[in-house]
Order: C-alpha cells, then structure tokens, then sequence
C-alpha cells in the first residue's frame, strides 16, 4: 500500500480514538457506569432521567400525523432485515472456513443498551432497538461483504467509493495489471494471517 495512505489512515485511526475517548470523558460527566457490559447509572441520575420521561399513551396521542402515516413503512422492513441477517450469517459460516477467513463476530455489530434510559418510555425503547439492529446489521454485513471483496475482488474502483469499508484502501490500484496477482495472493495471505492472529489471541 503507499507509505502516504498509510499514513492517513493511521492519522485517522488517532481521531477515531481521540472521538472515543471524549465520548468516555462525556459519559463519566453523565455519571455512566459500565459493568460487564452493562449500562449502569446511580440512582439519583435516573430518579432524575424520569422527570423527562414522556407517557406512552400521550406520546401516542400527540404523535405528528406524518409519524404515524409512516408507521405502515418502517416495520415490514424489519422482515428483509431478518433474512438478510439469516443468509448473510449462514454464507460465512459456511464459505468463510473454505476461504481460510476467520468468521466475523455478529454480535460485536449489535449494541442494545439504550433500554438502560429512564427517560423513553416502551415504544421509544421499541423504536430504538429498532433502529440499532437495523444498524448493527448492516454494518455486520458490512463486514462480511468486505473481507468477501478483499477475497474475491481487491481492487480499487476508479470513481471514489463513498463510505469504503475499512479495507477498501488496501486494495490493488485500479488498472495496475502488472502488479495484480501479486497483490491479490498478499491480501489473501492476510486474510489468512488475521485468521490466525485471531485464534491466538483466543487462547
């Protein structure tokens, strides 16, 4: 890969971790505790979290008009996303062990804990898990597609791909035949190599 966008994605990996770590500092003034994996707030922050919370039945009632015309459109995408779920989790379990590609872990993707806040009531909390395997699907399958490419197809496109999975830019150079085949055994011999450094860290 050139030295240059190496470079950059190594700057924006040190973003990505500066954001993180604003967002802990966030969370610590919002008295947010983590325990196992698990949201936990002091009693006093949720005593407080209730006061904003909004009746279900007067959320209903006084719910905007285009709201509730779009409800008839939100919920029966929730079956596309099952199967897609279901189909996308059967192919790597199946494909990625003949492909030598370590298996992406679905439930790293899959984040519910907006249920922990006192102030949504139930179909807010509804609403949001809704929304967070919606998004957690896709960028589980995100996954999944990319290692797929990056197996199967590692090259750049020549237009610039708007939102590239994280293994995009280590792909081939568009047009560079010469070079091709090389690149393409050394991105499968890393597919390999994540595998395996995987497995360790395992143990």
């Amino acid at each position: 890969m050139n030295t240059q966008i190496n470079e950059f994605l190594e700057r924006i990996r040190q973003l990505e971790a500066g954001i993180e770590q604003e967002i802990q500092l966030r969370r610590q003034q919002l008295q947010v505790d983590f325990d196992e994996h698990k949201v936990k707030f002091e009693k006093e922050v949720l005593a407080q979290q209730r006061r904003f919370k909004e009746g279900l039945l007067r959320y209903v009632l006084t719910a905007d008009w285009r709201h509730v015309l779009s409800v008839p459109f939100i919920y029966p995408v929730l079956l596309p996303l099952v199967l897609l779920d279901f189909f996308v989790t059967l192919y790597q379990w199946v494909c990625f062990p003949l492909y030598r590609i370590a298996r992406v872990k679905r439930s790293d993707y899959f984040v519910y804990d907006r249920t922990h806040l006192a102030y949504l009531n139930v179909l807010e909390k509804i609403n949001c898990a809704y929304c967070s395997y919606a998004n957690g699907l896709i960028a589980y399958c995100r996954e999944v597609v990319g290692l797929t490419e990056q197996y199967w197809c590692p090259i750049k496109h020549a237009r610039r791909v708007m939102q590239a999975h994280p293994h995009y830019h280590g792909f081939a150079d568009y047009g560079d035949a010469e070079n091709y085949q090389a690149e393409l055994a050394r991105l499968r011999a890393e597919l390999v190599r994540m595998r395996s450094d995987g497995a360790e860290s395992n143990l």
